[in-house]
């Protein structure tokens, strides 16, 4: 602040006592001291306010990169959300493409038709016996052989009154 040494103390202090008379030098110097401290302790307070702005205004910028920071790891975190759930719905497609490539290139094996014990005119029936009722459905199931792709199923003709 004043950049005293020893030597200008000293040189002060000897002006002081060829103006001060040596009886109020105890009282000058006790003053003297009191401002010299009252100026320390002042100058102390200035420099610690100082500090805690400084800390602060670092808080703050450290608080603002903080905040910064956790907005970009929420986005980071649901951006790997998000490509998490496309990867398994692209794992899922690929799998489904493969089924479905599975399923194209396999030939599809058909049995030939088996051929009708009589030959039917288009929109005749077979004739039933009077006494004996149609088959059940559940017995024409077990012996009948599901539709082929290649054939489709006959439609039963209906019945005019």
């Amino acid at each position: 602040m004043f950049d005293l040494d020893f030597s200008k103390v000293i040189v002060v202090g000897i002006v002081a006592l060829a103006v001060i008379p040596p009886k109020d030098l105890p009282r000058v110097m006790r003053t003297v001291g009191q401002a010299v401290g009252k100026m320390r302790r002042m100058a102390a307070e200035f420099q610690n306010q100082f500090m805690d702005a400084m800390r602060e205004a670092d808080l703050e910028s450290v608080r603002k990169e903080l905040d910064a920071l956790k907005e970009k790891a929420s986005v980071e975190a649901d951006l790997d959300a998000v490509k998490r759930e496309l990867d398994a719905l692209n794992e899922k497609a690929r799998l489904e493409a493969a089924a479905v490539s599975e399923q194209v290139n396999e030939p599809v094996k058909v049995d030939p038709p088996d051929p009708p014990a009589a030959p039917l005119e288009l929109g005749a029936s077979e004739p039933q016996p009077a006494g004996e009722p149609e088959a059940a459905p559940e017995r024409q199931a077990e012996t009948a052989e599901p539709p082929k792709l290649a054939e489709a199923a006959p439609a039963k003709p209906s019945q005019a009154a």
